[in-house]
This record gives structure tokens, C-alpha cells and sequence, in this order.
């Protein structure tokens, strides 16, 4: 791993619907609710955020806002915006699409070359993905991989945003 002072910790979404959200994150995902927290003023609207613990030690950080909406289409692909979990082995990703199947989840599958992933959505339209195997543990900084962002930022003038037409 590279020398970074940075560790991931949790990750934090607005959800919309606290009684489905709660039921798809403790049923579906037998993802364990560590922590909630609630208040009354949240950018002036009360609020309550349920903390969900992973395998790996990290929270995801679900944050309800009374009378929030959630936001319009945008025109992005809804899976551009996603995060992802990863199980041990192909056989534990087939038990996940027949839980999803049991419990009337949608999902479809891509195949990434090295890995295979499944995509769905929560009541919310978060987009989550369980993907398999995991990334690789010991990433290091990869030249290529900068010199491809390079370019990118290149070809769009240097601002790297795609001009609005």
C-alpha cells in the first residue's frame, strides 16, 4: 500500500425512505446497524443518521432529512454513481443473486475481466454493486494510470470537464 496518512472510514448518503432503507440495509443486506444518531437541525431539518458496519471495519453512514426530496434526473447513467462490496468467491456471489431474487431485487451482471459484479439499486436509487473477487489488497500508484488521466485532461483543453453543449 502506498505510503498515505489516509484510511477510508465511512462513507455517508442521504436516504429518503428511513422504514425501506432500514428493512434493505438490516434484511436484505444483513449489514449490521452499529449506531443512529438523530437531531433537529440539519441545514433546519431534523434528522436521523443509522450507521451500518461492513465486513472490512468501515461505515456506511445513512442520513435522513425530514422533507428532503431526492434530487432530479441528471442525465448521468444511474450506475455512475455506485459503491461497492466484494465477496470472497463466485460460489458466496451466486448465494447473493438468490437472496436478491428471494427477497424481488432487480439486478443485472457485467463481467470486468478480472472480476464479475453484480448491480441494484436500494429503495433510495443508490446505485451498489457486489463484485468478485475483491481489488487487489496492495495497490500501489500505477505511471499509467496517471499518464491516461493526463491525456484525458489534455484532450479536453486542461480543464479535464466535458464542455456542456
Amino acid at each position: 500500500m502506498p505510503d498515505t496518512p489516509l484510511r477510508f472510514d465511512h462513507l455517508a448518503l442521504p436516504v429518503y425512505d428511513v422504514a425501506r432503507t432500514y428493512h434493505f440495509y438490516t434484511e436484505v443486506l444483513q449489514l449490521p446497524l452499529v449506531d443512529a444518531l438523530s437531531g433537529d437541525d440539519w441545514g433546519g431539518k431534523p434528522w436521523l443518521m443509522m450507521f451500518f458496519g461492513t465486513a472490512s471495519g468501515q461505515l456506511l453512514a445513512l442520513c435522513a432529512l425530514q422533507g428532503a426530496r431526492p434530487p432530479g434526473p441528471d442525465g448521468l447513467p444511474s450506475e455512475v454513481r455506485h459503491f461497492a462490496f466484494s465477496v470472497a468467491s463466485s460460489t458466496v456471489q451466486e448465494q447473493w443473486k438468490a437472496r436478491l431474487r428471494h427477497h424481488g431485487i432487480a439486478f443485472s451482471e457485467e463481467d470486468h475481466g478480472r472480476q464479475h459484479s453484480l448491480y441494484f439499486s436500494d429503495p433510495n436509487g443508490i446505485v451498489l454493486e457486489i463484485t468478485t473477487p475483491a481489488s487487489a489488497p496492495q495497490l500501489q500508484p500505477d505511471a499509467h494510470a496517471a499518464q491516461r488521466v493526463q491525456r484525458w485532461i489534455a484532450a479536453l483543453g486542461g480543464g479535464g470537464a466535458i464542455a456542456q453543449k
